[in-house]
């Protein structure tokens, strides 16, 4: 789908940029302010409406602001642009795939350009596009995402440099390093020689502060103010060199002095490595440090330092370190980096490509996280406890979600769902609940969900809309937190209280609904001698009895959701018996309500793209 803020998209060359992190962004803003006609690609869709209609800003270090830029959200979708010049500013571990997929825009004028930073970037593009119509750009600006459609820029440093691989092309770079140049990013055209030692150079400098900042926590400014890093920074940039000297790339023989006077300007932030490696994700440490060690080898020089910062960062982003955190946090990556957990078949890094929608539902003793496709297939489920977790546990399952799975449009539901900021829209749980189950059974029907502290009867008509619900009064009684507190009491393991209930044939239920009250005639029962697989079904039944006092609709199936349920099997067969009908529990029924949030998520975003489409759509000739 496309979008765009401008039938005028300007009269100068046509310009596709993928990938749209600072890089893009500053390319994007400036080529569009140069009176090019500019298509990016943008995959969350809550972003693209936002550039769609307010146009890119740049702001502190470089100022801009472009309207009319068209947003298309996949490389594909760029075909209608046909553009003249495609510039890739995605992470260097994207770019083979990104440039597999830039193929069907492959025609014998285009041109591609690499504004990526690392070593040898340049050479992935020239593998798919051929070194006669590559083009690199070594950039010396770098910014911080502050919202969907504005950049901060750090710092801006220029001039950038831009040039043609294999000096074939070196007259359309110079014409594109004016039209940068003309929008205020000064950008000077250089031949292939020259090219290769300036992208070097900025690799060092990046090499020399990204992955410090990263392994120790440190931003720029902190790393360049303490004098123990300062000189881990000169060794590396001194292994660097001589690595250099080895591919016959001269620099001054002052070079590490100017090092250091630029990275003293870099400012008090982290760079993108650092960012990543914090946060994570897979980082570009190949390109940076790796590189300089892959062409030491070559030439049998040591680069010991290079070596261990490689390494580290390696060891920090391996996937057998994650499996090994523990916690909630390790949890998730387990989840998402075993490939049998999604769909039976098909390989994690597909949903990273494919559209998928996320529901959240903030419950009040869990936290439920659910990712499907556009089939309504699920990906990826997780549960956090909600008391238990601190908003960083929960914002790392977020950062996880976003990194391995293509989230276009996501929803929040359950009790936390107000004050949870993260998503596109909210909706009730009641609305979630049915969207859930409906997808499973069709129709009227009733559900029963038992949740953490309260029990909800939702009726649905013919055409699955909720027509009614019924909710037990304020007391907890009968919910997962009495449950809990109860089963405490009483000293059963929460985890065997359904095994324990069912060897019992005891009748005896509670009399009292307080939890007060219900823990002292627990006391009670211990005292009389009451076996504990008693004791547990006679919690159970006094469970059953509550919900049974909630009105169903007769004559239509009734299903079972919530994580009481899924934890407590025995309860399904006891409501059985005292409502006398059959009873259906769903697959994971803890996660119906997050299911059911990523399929509004997922229709919500399907309406807004037809209405989109048809506002776009040219008048019908009147005859």
């Amino acid at each position: 789908m496309e979008h765009t803020t401008d039938n005028d998209r300007g009269s100068g060359p046509r310009i596709g940029i993928i990938g749209l992190g600072p890089v893009g962004m500053v390319l994007a803003t400036k080529l569009r302010e140069a009176g090019a006609e500019v298509a990016v690609v943008v995959r969350n869709g809550t972003r693209a409406r936002r550039i769609a209609e307010d146009g890119l800003v740049l702001e502190h270090a470089l100022e801009g602001h472009a309207r009319g830029i068209t947003v298309v959200d996949d490389i594909a979708g760029l075909r209608d642009l046909a553009p003249e010049v495609l510039f890739f500013a995605t992470k260097t571990y994207q770019t083979v795939e990104a440039a597999g997929e830039a193929q069907v825009l492959n025609s014998p004028g285009l041109l591609v350009v690499s504004a990526q930073n690392g070593i040898d970037t340049e050479q992935m593009l020239a593998a798919a596009f051929g070194a006669d119509r590559t083009l690199r750009m070594v950039v010396n600006f770098a910014g911080s995402i502050t919202g969907p459609n504005s950049l901060r820029v750090n710092f801006n440093q220029p001039p950038n440099y831009l040039g043609s691989i294999d000096d074939s092309q070196s007259g359309r770079a110079r014409e594109l390093a004016e039209l940068l140049t003309r929008a205020g990013l000064r950008t000077e055209a250089v031949d292939g020689f020259e090219l290769l030692r300036r992208s070097w150079e900025k690799t060092i400098l990046n090499a020399s502060l990204s992955a410090l900042c990263g392994v120790g926590r440190l931003t720029m400014a902190e790393a360049m103010d303490d004098p123990d890093s300062r000189e881990l920074i000169e060794q590396v940039i001194s292994e660097a060199v001589a690595v250099a000297e080895h591919e016959k790339i001269r620099f001054p023989d002052d070079f590490t002095r100017r090092c250091m006077r630029y990275l003293r300007r870099g400012g008090d932030h982290f760079p993108s490595l650092a960012v990543d490696l914090i946060q994570g994700r897979p980082t570009e440490i190949d390109h940076f440090n790796g590189k300089i060690v892959e062409y030491g080898r070559k030439h049998y020089v040591r680069t010991s330092l290079n070596l261990t910062f490689t390494n580290m960062v390696k060891a920090m982003t391996n996937k057998n370190i994650i499996s090994r955190v523990p916690g909630p946090v390790g949890d998730v990556f387990r989840r998402i980096l075993d490939k049998g957990f999604t769909e039976k078949g098909a390989s994690p890094a597909m949903y990273r490509e494919t559209p998928c929608y996320l529901g959240v539902d903030l419950g009040s003793a869990f936290t439920k996280f659910t990712v499907t496709d556009g089939e309504g297939r699920v990906l990826f489920r997780y549960g956090l406890p909600t008391l238990g977790a601190d908003r960083q546990a929960v914002s790392n399952v977020m950062k996880a979600v976003s990194t391995h799975f293509r989230i276009v449009h996501s929803c929040a539901t359950g009790y936390g769902r107000k004050h949870f900021g993260a998503t596109d829209l909210v909706k009730t749980e009641i609305n979630c609940a049915a969207a859930g189950v409906q997808h499973h059974v069709q129709g009227e029907l009733n559900i029963i969900d038992i949740g953490g502290e309260d029990i909800k009867v939702i009726r649905c008509d013919a055409r699955g809309e909720v027509e009614n619900f019924h909710m037990n009064d304020k007391c907890a009684a009968g919910t997962g937190a009495f449950l809990s507190e109860i089963a405490e009491r009483a000293r059963i393991d929460i985890g065997e209280m359904s095994r324990m209930a069912a060897l019992s044939t005891h009748d005896k239920e509670l009399n009292s609904f307080c939890t007060v009250f219900a823990k002292t005639e627990i006391m009670n029962w211990i005292f009389d001698g009451m076996r504990p697989e008693d004791i547990a079904r006679g919690i159970y039944l006094s469970i059953a009895g509550k919900v049974a006092k909630l009105r169903l609709a007769p004559g239509v199936p009734t299903v079972m959701i919530g994580g009481v349920v899924a934890h407590h099997p025995y309860l399904r067969e006891l409501l059985q018996g005292k409502l006398g009908v059959e009873l259906h529990v769903l697959e994971a029924p803890q996660y119906v309500v997050s299911f059911g949030a990523a399929l509004i998520a997922r229709d919500h975003h399907r309406r807004a793209a037809a209405r989109t489409d048809t506002a776009a759509a040219p008048p019908k000739a009147v005859p």
